[in-house]
């Protein structure tokens, strides 16, 4: 999963956007709507209805001006949900992100909407929307939605505290991610993530702790050896920084090697 400085010296957090645009359109195709979500745009024409969704989400993905107009000429004629759900993926693709984010708020808040798993699916969408959109308010009010209906979900818990992240509140960056941990206490990640926020918490042992247990769960990972040569570099231990910067450059790629190569360079004379 990807990483992104937030402020390079201080604090090293996962990337904000968890579901970079064409990932959200691929859950959708993938996962689709339930059926009994087409059940309440009339059972008779569930079968077309189901249809004319796959084809509108994979225009969403190919030409999402195309699909905004079907999907909008669609909910206007009585196409409900699968409409709706399809303009607003397709308004991700346009980059219209808040209006996305507030369309997904607004179906997923639908009590009329029979499948539970589905509402959360929809509020998670909302939340990388807005993400994407950079307002980190919202995103959380998507996500706290979302663990209102799905409160043993891990990963919602780590995207609730990437949205913090977003408005750096590591407070709550920390309290989400313990959330997450004890349902998945070995994800090496979600360990990083919450060494970053306790490192801009400056609570510099437990953040120690947390790479150390990382790396012991997936040794020689690139994120976590960049977050302990972020804290060593903060805690003024050069020489150590320099060899985990090193280390690191040996298999990162993407935004991880990027902050490698950044703060090795910045250690140099």
């Amino acid at each position: 999963m990807a990483f992104e400085a937030v402020n390079a010296d201080k604090v090293f957090v996962m990337r904000a956007t968890l579901l970079p645009v064409h990932r959200i359109i691929a859950a959708a195709l993938l996962t689709s709507l339930p059926s009994t979500v087409f059940g309440a745009v009339g059972t008779a024409r569930a079968p077309t209805d189901s249809t004319h969704y796959r084809g509108c989400l994979s225009a969403a993905d190919l030409n999402p001006a195309a699909a905004l107009n079907d999907a909008d000429s669609w909910v206007k004629s009585g196409g409900g949900v699968p409409a709706q759900h399809c303009a607003a993926l397709a308004l991700v693709n346009l980059k219209r992100y808040a209006e996305a984010g507030t369309r997904l708020d607004h179906i997923a808040a639908d009590r009329g909407v029979p499948d539970v798993s589905f509402r959360v699916a929809l509020y998670d969408q909302a939340g990388n929307a807005w993400l994407l959109a950079g307002d980190g308010a919202h995103a959380v009010e998507s996500f706290q939605a979302a663990l209102a209906l799905s409160a043993g979900d891990a990963d919602l818990f780590a995207d609730l505290a990437r949205a913090q992240a977003m408005r750096h509140d590591w407070h709550e960056v920390d309290l989400d991610l313990n959330a997450a941990l004890q349902i998945q206490p070995r994800r090496a990640d979600l360990l990083v993530f919450r060494a970053s926020a306790r490192r801009a918490l400056q609570r510099y042992a437990e953040a120690y702790a947390d790479i150390e247990f990382a790396l012991k769960l997936k040794s020689g990972d690139s994120n976590a050896l960049v977050e302990r040569g972020l804290l060593r570099k903060q805690l003024g231990d050069l020489g150590g920084a320099k060899r985990d910067f090193e280390a690191a450059l040996k298999t990162a790629s993407g935004e991880t090697a990027a902050q490698a190569k950044e703060n090795l360079e910045s250690l140099s004379p």
